[in-house]
């Protein structure tokens, strides 16, 4: 009897409306007594919340490219200048002086590296024992995702950035004594 009897209340509860026992009737509740839901008042909160990221997530996002960019051409840079040293400052031809030799690096990493945005200066100092040190520098001006650009965004300014490498080598002439 006690099945029958669990079964019954059961069957009451549905019949009455929920597991509480409150009926739905229409005109009662939060919005017929003038009450609103809440957030129905903040409908265009979500425009005007991407209104005001949208520029710091496009400076922030200009800034990271512009830095992985630098960083890579700072590793091709390295290599480049190294080699290009390495080729014309350390066995210069017959009759070349520091300078020429410094302009024929200048000249092989400009077209090794060969972008707009990229600016190669080489300066060169005797050292002792007849050692030459050749400082190759990279002058990197921050582009717009690879486009050409002033030096800013969006009122952010964005900084030249340079980058230095240097190499001693000693300029051996054949049939030439110190």
């Amino acid at each position: 009897m006690a099945l029958r009897e669990t079964a019954a209340r059961r069957r009451g509860r549905a019949s009455r409306g929920g597991a509480r026992g409150r009926r739905f009737t229409p005109g009662r509740g939060p919005r017929a007594r003038g009450m609103v839901r809440r957030g129905a008042c903040e409908g265009g909160q979500m425009t005007v919340e991407l209104l005001v990221v949208l520029p710091v997530a496009l400076v922030v996002a200009v800034i990271a490219v512009n830095a992985l960019t630098f960083f890579g051409d700072c590793a091709a840079f390295d290599r480049v200048a190294r080699s290009s040293v390495r080729v014309c400052a350390a066995s210069p031809g017959y009759g070349q002086d520091l300078g020429q030799s410094a302009e024929a690096v200048r000249a092989m990493v400009e077209d090794e590296m060969g972008r707009d945005n990229l600016a190669v200066s080489v300066e060169v100092e005797r050292g002792s024992l007849g050692l030459a040190t050749f400082t190759v520098t990279l002058r990197y001006v921050p582009t717009l995702f690879g486009m050409g650009l002033r030096d800013e965004v969006l009122g952010v300014r964005l900084p030249v950035l340079t980058h230095r490498t240097a190499l001693t080598v000693d300029p051996y002439k054949p049939g030439m004594l110190f």
